[in-house]
């Protein structure tokens, strides 16, 4: 038998409080708001393409730096599944026994910490590397994101900050080990056939 961790004890009221509120809020904010969670990781995809489309028209390092984005993403969403293995805590569906937005995933599904807002986490602080601008938006997803976990009751509150420190956290180290090493990169992966993936022709 696996034992498992009861997070209600850290906010669970607040959980109760934004899914009750979810559940007396108008069909077409709940709707939005689940349609995003379900798919807003998209968006971030999307950025992430912008990014490296953009940084080809810089330079070289420029685009290592952009092409980068995505295995900096995995790789926070890496940390995080350890992290969910090591904790196993219940999901609040489960442990409160409340109606949901999103259906309650069956157990062994574990909550802390959120998948969804570590890989959004994870994109923005990445793509901040990449355009400052580009960042931003992402920041501002990011947030929705971790916001919108909440609101259709697949996490507690701790679940969707503990995933965008993990994901920020995860991103700024492996970024900043990047910068100083992007234009050697950049330099060798131009005298090879991925030359076109760095640099307009």
């Amino acid at each position: 038998m696996i034992l498992a961790f009861d997070g209600s004890s850290v906010d669970g009221s607040a959980y109760t409080g934004v899914v009750n509120l979810a559940r007396h809020a108008p069909a077409w904010l709940d709707d939005t708001v689940s349609a995003w969670s379900t798919y807003g990781l998209a968006l971030f995809a999307v950025l992430t393409a912008v990014g490296w489309w953009r940084a080809r028209r810089v330079d070289a390092a420029a685009s290592v730096t952009a092409l980068a984005v995505p295995f900096v993403v995995v790789a926070g969403y890496g940390v995080d599944a350890v992290l969910k293995l090591l904790v196993r805590e219940d999901r609040p569906c489960q442990s409160l026994r409340v109606t949901t937005l999103e259906a309650c995933p069956s157990p062994g599904d574990w909550s802390f910490p959120s998948n969804h807002a570590a890989i959004a986490a994870a994109a923005a602080v990445a793509l901040l590397f990449v355009s400052r601008r580009l960042g931003a938006v992402a920041a501002v997803a990011a947030c929705a994101m971790a916001l919108s976990r909440v609101w259709v009751g697949a996490h507690y509150p701790h679940d969707v900050l503990a995933g965008v420190v993990v994901g920020a956290a995860a991103a700024l180290l492996a970024m900043s080990a990047l910068r100083g090493r992007a234009q050697d990169v950049a330099l060798r992966l131009a005298a090879t056939r991925l030359r076109p993936l760095l640099v307009v022709s």
